[in-house]
């Protein structure tokens, strides 16, 4: 048996040997035969496509449309004219007969190149209407029909007659272009059903600032109905769509600095609007892309029909916007009512007298610092003057703190404290109306100055541009919070805000009171360290104003404490009223009364529970 299983072994094995070289021989035969297939297939594939492009290239074009001007138009190439006054250079392609790009002259970007409100072909303005066929004038090449210094004159001809014309015309020291709309013999091309064509207007802007965070917070679109106040802003700083189904008048791109406006003196019937912010990283160095889809009203049948349109290209500058009466200065983020008129009447003013005499902004804005201060001073003397009358009173408050320490007795304290104050002459809440008024000053300032283009690139100390941010550390990454560099104005002006708060803080009445330590707390850490990390990004020239502010004040307390309020004087008029019943004004009447019904509705609140 052991035998015949050897014999079959070998027997097995000689059979495998053959059955693999046999095998080895026909898979060669086949690759050989794929080779020689694949070879004849890919020649054959190689003289159909030479055919093919032969018979392609002998073919004659074949046009997309039905009108012959329009496809011998559709395949001209471009041509680029410029109109250019001392303001600004407009190029227009005649490919669209389009704005192509606008150079700002009086302006840099940041970092000293030329400042375009849209750079080369980063802009796109077509009219779509109905003409036998639907046609964009955007693919269109136009033919320069009249060119001057001021103005040029493009048109678009049909072969069924009559021709859409694009001019455009500008003058001498003004951003404003001037553009009709014109459709001349075109009554038997446009059929007398269309009643409104589209204008389709999309921008991209550059990056034009310093710090990319506060250019995009300070960027948005606006639009404006007629007879409104102001315009409808939308995107501040972030993505946005909106669809308008009310006329419009005008609609504005709105960078920080620049912008670019169109209006329609024959208003927009309807209008979409899209704005899209570009991230920091991206390597366009882009700032965002807009887009106003918007519709005319079209009066069919006539030989002639004209639709005007107004360009503005050019600064967000509020007396400048305000010339063309159009309220584009609207657009300018001064505040509201109050805030806006005391920034337009006020600051607005004082600045510009100021600017006419003095070319350092960082001393125009220490001189714009002292005079509001002064103005000021009669209103806030009273806060002040309270303030030193608290701080030279504040042994005898601490020694009620001590007399009513417990819980119970905090009514007996308040009245003792009132008391107080009534004899040394003190009105609690009398510094508190000054300070309020204060406010819309200190907001006024917070709008005004990162939206002030004369701040643009003026620099001050260490500080190179009091537009956007100053940078004495540069992180080289962002932290969070914090970003990527370290302000110093910012810093200094938190250092200012932390010893005037302690400064405030000193002579207020607290003791073991939880909710005035905390009260404290926020006021003498929190709010000086927020600010700084609100101030951080923001512009160096705000950071600066907070920072004289805080310095003028703490002076001004200073001096009020010293000269106008004797502490042996206010503790002598204490000590000899001591125990005398003194008049009481109807504030401190309402307070003691308010004060009663609260002590009143706390024992009868007892008397339930102790029922329970």
């Amino acid at each position: 048996m052991g035998l015949l299983l050897f014999g079959f072994t070998f027997f097995q094995n000689k059979q495998y040997k053959k059955q693999a070289e046999f095998q080895a021989q026909l898979d060669s035969i086949a690759a050989v035969e794929k080779y020689r297939a694949d070879s004849i297939a890919a020649a054959e594939a190689a003289l159909r496509d030479t055919v093919l492009a032969d018979t392609l290239a002998a073919a004659p074009a074949v046009s997309v449309y039905k009108d012959s001007l329009l496809a011998q138009a559709h395949d001209g190439e471009g041509e680029i004219v410029t109109l250019s006054n001392d303001k600004f250079e407009v190029a227009f392609s005649t490919k669209g007969a389009q704005p192509y790009s606008v150079l700002i002259k009086e302006y840099k970007k940041y970092g000293g190149d030329d400042l375009y409100l849209f750079e080369p072909g980063d802009a796109h303005l077509g009219v779509q209407i109905y003409a036998g066929e639907n046609i964009n004038t955007s693919d269109f090449n136009f033919t320069v029909a009249e060119k001057t210094d001021t103005s040029v004159s493009m048109r678009l001809p049909f072969a069924g007659g009559g021709y859409i014309e694009q001019r455009y015309s500008i003058s001498e020291g003004s951003y404003s272009v001037n553009n009709t709309l014109s459709f001349i013999g075109m009554e038997k091309v446009i059929p007398k059903n269309v009643f409104s064509f589209d204008v389709d207007c999309i921008v991209t802007m550059p990056r034009m600032e310093k710090g990319y965070k506060n250019e995009v917070q300070y960027t948005k679109m606006d639009y404006y109905f007629s007879g409104e106040k102001k315009p409808v802003e939308m995107g501040r700083g972030r993505n946005a769509s909106k669809r308008v189904d009310n006329r419009v008048s005008w609609f504005a791109f709105q960078q920080q600095f620049f912008s670019y406006i169109m209006r329609a003196p024959k208003e927009f019937s309807s209008a979409d609007f899209e704005l899209n912010f570009l991230p920091e990283e991206d390597e366009s160095h882009d700032l965002m892309t807009c887009q106003a889809r918007t519709r005319i009203d079209f009066q069919p049948g006539m030989q002639e029909t004209v639709v005007p349109f107004e360009f503005y290209f050019g600064p967000n500058h509020y007396r400048t916007l305000k010339a063309y009466n159009k309220k584009y200065e609207k657009i300018i983020p001064l505040g509201g009512w109050l805030v806006g008129w005391f920034t337009k009447y006020v600051i607005i003013p004082i600045f510009n007298l100021l600017h006419r005499f003095i070319s350092n902004f960082g001393l125009i804005i220490l001189l714009m610092t002292i005079f509001i201060k002064l103005v000021v001073l009669p209103f806030a003397f009273k806060s002040y003057s309270s303030s030193a009358k608290m701080q030279a009173i504040k042994p005898e408050i601490d020694k009620l703190n001590e007399k009513y320490s417990k819980e119970q007795d905090a009514m007996k304290k308040q009245q003792a404290q009132m008391d107080l104050y009534r004899r040394a002459g003190i009105s609690p809440m009398g510094g508190c109306l000054p300070m309020l008024l204060q406010f819309p000053i200190l907001w006024a300032m917070f709008r005004f100055f990162p939206a002030s283009i004369e701040l643009r690139q003026q620099s001050f100390l260490w500080a190179e541009d009091l537009s956007a941010y100053d940078s004495i550390v540069n992180f080289g990454t962002r932290i969070p919070l914090l970003g990527d560099h370290i302000s110093l104005f910012a810093l200094l002006m938190a250092i200012s805000m932390f010893f005037y708060s302690k400064l405030t803080t000193a002579s207020q009445p607290g003791g073991n009171d939880p909710q005035m330590a905390s009260m404290r707390f926020m006021s003498v850490w929190m709010m000086p360290v927020m600010m700084y990390f609100i101030c951080n990004s923001l512009s160096s020239g705000l950071s600066y104003y907070y920072l004289l502010s805080n310095l003028i004040t703490m002076l001004e307390t200073w001096v009020i404490k010293k000269w106008f309020v004797n502490p042996d004087e206010i503790r002598a008029k204490l000590k000899a009223t001591e125990g005398k019943k003194q008049p009481k004004s109807k504030w401190q009447q309402r307070l003691e009364e308010a004060q009663r019904m609260q002590a009143q509705m706390q024992k009868e609140q007892a008397k339930k529970n102790g029922r329970r």
